[in-house]
């Protein structure tokens, strides 16, 4: 028997468990077995633990904040605007309700599932927001059985039973192509994000189709991790190869600002020996020589209704998903007919 007041730390130690699991168990909260709930009360109550009613009360009041876990390379946040963008849209509506964001990056959804758990249990979040999914993604019935308020940016079709925010991307895939085979050219890659990503795997399908459609052949599609030497080494091997494209697709603008730098670096004229186009519009875009044709859209709103939405959640239980303006395609001057 401990000599001090009895805490869920006395019974973690003796359960050998987490003090999330021992609180997630004291308040038959889902997130532990059957047995190990049985387990940890039987501790409580052999070493006399009592709740605490002033702690108690502390759980029931609401943390007024909310949570993002980002899995991508704190270096590539820095740089990629897109986030930033996301970030501040999110804020702009959170602020004015005096509700925080905390943000956390992890290396791997394994890790921001336990960030999750652990915020949770810690009470420091009152709801999260899920990205960059994947398919299947553990996080969504991770969230759903902490009973977890969560709302997914991106594609409902990967959400589960949880409301998303999402842009059709398939459209703007479509849109673009269409955009670059009027423009005459009839060879045209793509450098796109991480493959095990919903919204990537859902833009590779929308590319097959309208390949197929358009009678553009195989489709194109190198895989990469975003960031400007993932561009840069794309575009390098896309140049250099025998059937080289007359025009490249981006996923995201810092890769099509790394291969606008490989295409001038190699000598082709942009775009009359190549045309370049970024997803998602930004200053990075416009202020390149020749400025990129980019497809745009209002990224702060994004995360404006993304936050919206989980806040709805958060207070009355429930919510719906909101499709957001699919982005609409910017022409500049890295777009162009192809030389015969």
């Amino acid at each position: 028997m401990p000599k001090h007041r009895p805490t869920i730390a006395d019974i973690a130690a003796r359960a050998g468990v987490s003090k999330v699991a021992v609180s997630y168990a004291l308040n038959d909260r889902p997130g532990v077995s059957p047995a190990t709930r049985s387990a940890i009360k039987a501790i409580a109550r052999e070493i006399g633990w009592r709740p605490n009613s002033a702690a108690r009360a502390l759980t029931r009041a609401r943390a007024d904040a909310v949570g993002l876990a980002l899995c991508r390379p704190a270096r590539l946040l820095g740089v990629e605007p897109f986030f930033m963008e996301l970030i501040s849209g999110i804020e702009s509506e959170l602020s004015p309700r005096g509700c925080a964001l905390l943000l956390q990056v992890v290396t791997d959804p394994a890790q921001e599932l336990e960030v999750y758990r652990r915020w949770w249990g810690e009470g420091r979040v009152d709801g999260v927001f899920l990205t960059d999914l994947r398919g299947p993604d553990p996080r969504i019935e991770g969230v759903a059985e902490l009973g977890l308020p969560a709302v997914v940016i991106g594609h409902p079709s990967a959400a589960g039973p949880l409301p998303a925010v999402w842009s059709d991307d398939a459209a703007a895939v479509r849109d673009t192509f269409a955009y670059l085979t009027a423009l005459g050219h009839r060879s045209v890659a793509r450098v796109a994000g991480m493959p095990e990503l919903s919204h990537t795997a859902l833009r590779d399908r929308a590319q097959r189709e309208v390949c197929a459609e358009l009678g553009l052949g195989d489709p194109v599609i190198v895989h990469t991790g975003y960031s400007g030497e993932d561009g840069a080494h794309a575009t390098r091997r896309l140049i250099s190869s025998p059937r080289r494209p007359t025009a490249v697709v981006y996923d995201n603008d810092i890769m099509a600002v790394a291969g606008l730098s490989v295409a001038q670096e190699m000598g082709l004229d942009v775009p009359g020996d190549l045309s370049l186009v970024a997803w998602d519009d930004s200053q990075l875009s416009r202020v390149v020589r020749p400025p990129l044709t980019a497809l745009s859209r209002d990224i702060p709103a994004y995360g404006g209704h993304a936050a919206r939405t989980l806040l709805a959640l958060v207070t009355d239980g429930a919510a719906e998903g909101h499709e957001d303006t699919t982005a609409r395609l910017e022409p500049r001057g890295s777009t162009g007919a192809p030389r015969a």
